[in-house]
């Protein structure tokens, strides 16, 4: 279990010294990257309950046994690898930015290699809809296992008349982002960005960050505060 985390947090940790929670082992190759720490083997239950209240609002959790380091890229160095109207957007704390390989940026690719589930990997859509007869884009922020119900819950959300995808000419042109890497963050002002209501039941979440070569993780938390973030619910069960 991976625990990402910040200053605070090792505070938190201090206080819970009873040995229900660990630093991670030094041989461990997530804890030569900062903010990184693990889990014992007991479930979340063994920890006692003042612990868990301090810690929960300050972390954000990933568990998977293939789990591989990830590269950070440190916040002075944002502005070398990710779109300017994407860093200006992103929110100051919360958001942890990552290289990734740009052959693994697609979400069943990413999923496989770096061992983040497809019920942790938040996609975002573009569509063209149309509404009181004239054009209009939205960003729609939903997890890679489960659908889009795009003519029922999507189409309604929006009060639209028709919709569809946008084509990737058009979804990179508007956005300003590179198709495979477009993220919520950064889209024009006029746009309506809509996040199914499953993607807030997750720990934590791994979204685009305006290209290939890069993700954001973050708790879903983060979107929910953010200003421009409409929560509905949009997706059906995976077949």
């Amino acid at each position: 279990m991976i625990v990402v985390l910040d200053e605070s947090v090792l505070a938190a940790d201090a206080a819970c010294s009873r040995g229900e929670l660990t630093l991670a082992r030094r041989s461990h190759p997530a804890f030569r990257k900062p903010y990184a720490c693990d889990y014992n083997k007991r479930s979340q239950r063994d920890v006692p309950l003042e612990c868990r209240e301090s810690l929960l609002p300050l972390i954000t959790m990933h568990s998977h046994e293939l789990v591989q380091q990830l590269d950070i890229i440190d916040a002075e160095n944002l502005g070398a690898h990710l779109p300017a109207h994407v860093v200006a957007q992103l929110p100051a704390r919360g958001v942890t930015v990552f290289a990734v390989s740009d052959d693994a940026s697609d979400t069943a690719e990413f999923s496989a290699r770096y061992g983040f589930g497809l019920e942790d990997c938040a996609n975002t859509i573009v569509i063209r809809y149309r509404k009181e007869g004239a054009e209009h884009y939205a960003a729609l922020v939903s997890l890679g296992s489960l659908r889009l119900d795009i003519n029922g819950a999507v189409k309604t959300a929006l009060g639209a008349q028709r919709l569809s995808f946008a084509k990737r000419e058009a979804a990179v042109e508007h956005s300003g982002m590179e198709f495979g890497g477009i993220t919520a963050f950064g889209l024009p002002d006029d746009w309506r960005i809509l996040v199914d209501a499953a993607v807030m039941e997750r720990s934590q979440i791994v979204m685009g960050a305006g290209v290939r070569a890069a993700k954001l993780l973050l708790a879903p938390e983060v979107l929910r505060q953010w200003p421009r973030c409409e929560v509905a619910s949009l997706t059906v069960a995976a077949e």
